[in-house]
């Protein structure tokens, strides 16, 4: 399978210790099958730090899922109670970080709508529930999070394209 990641330059070594803190799935190295969403993640990291959006191509292996000494966790491909309740953890800088012992996490991008929600959840006036089946008619773009070595001994560099 082939996944993409969008950055404001080539990267040589993936570093986990570099991932932004609080995100979605954690601290860790994220890509995303849909080449359109890297893109655009490139853009936006090159506008908010410089350098030049850079499209970076890897391939995941075939038999990951096979792999038994990994922990993986794949969400639906729509918004879920679970889902919704895993990224507020992981996004919560009250908790300690990690919040999860997985080395690889699939699902969802929260996007602006889930952040809507994550304020709505949070003030009291939704629930988990409530605010995944208000997720359920968007298209929330994918993301593959690799958060241990292990799991990045799973994916293999192809391709740096500047865009």
């Amino acid at each position: 399978m082939i996944l993409y990641h969008g950055s404001n330059t080539d990267i040589d070594q993936i570093d986990l210790k570099a991932g932004i803190s609080y995100k979605d799935f954690g601290q860790g190295f994220y890509l995303t099958p849909d080449i359109a969403t890297a893109k655009r993640m490139a853009q936006k990291k090159a506008n908010l730090f410089g350098g030049t959006p850079t499209l970076i191509t890897y391939e995941l292996k075939d038999d990951v899922f096979s792999n038994t000494s990994l922990k993986i966790k794949r969400f639906p491909e729509k918004a879920t109670a679970e889902w919704f309740l895993f990224i507020d953890a992981n996004r919560d800088r009250n908790l300690p970080h990690p919040t999860h012992e997985y080395d690889i996490v699939i699902g969802p991008i929260a996007d602006d709508g889930v952040v809507l929600q994550l304020t709505s959840f949070h003030r009291g006036t939704s629930t988990a529930e409530q605010a995944a089946l208000d997720l359920q008619d968007r298209y929330l773009d994918q993301q593959y999070f690799f958060g241990s070595e292990a799991s990045l001994q799973m994916i293999r560099k192809v391709n740096t394209e500047k865009i």
